[in-house]
């Protein structure tokens, strides 16, 4: 099997690529944030509704849902969980501006940059200055 295709997978809830991981690892040792974790989370904006966010972040609420990927910890508020479960975090290295890209299962629509999404029970109209 091809490495990169394989993903870490905690079920029915959220993966990770090992690229994911590995630039996730590379932040956190670059920037010396030891204790630090990835927060992922979802908020409305952008132009289809919804938009994902991700940091390194060192306080973790009472509310948030814990994970471990490998030794690599990522939590998520409560909220955002219901717009990620299944999706699955990659980063791309690319000449065009490699990043981290989330495939969503719950998204009915994407944005054409990726960041910004809508779901069936969002209705917002693309206001046409998207991206």
């Amino acid at each position: 099997m091809d490495s990169s295709l394989e993903r870490v997978q905690i079920p029915h809830t959220l993966n990770l690529t090992p690229s994911a991981l590995e630039q996730v690892r590379e932040l956190l040792k670059e920037r010396e944030h030891k204790g630090y974790v990835l927060r992922v989370f979802v908020s409305r904006g952008g132009c289809s509704g919804f938009q994902y966010g991700m940091g390194l972040d060192e306080t973790i609420h009472e509310n948030d849902l814990q994970f471990e990927f490998d030794n690599v910890g990522v939590v998520i508020d409560p909220v955002s969980i219901n717009y990620l479960t299944g999706a699955t975090i990659d980063f791309d290295h690319d000449l065009m501006g490699g990043g981290f890209r989330i495939e969503n299962p719950n998204a009915a629509s994407s944005c054409g940059c990726g960041n910004s999404f809508r779901t069936e029970n969002n209705k917002v109209p693309s206001n046409g200055n998207c991206c």
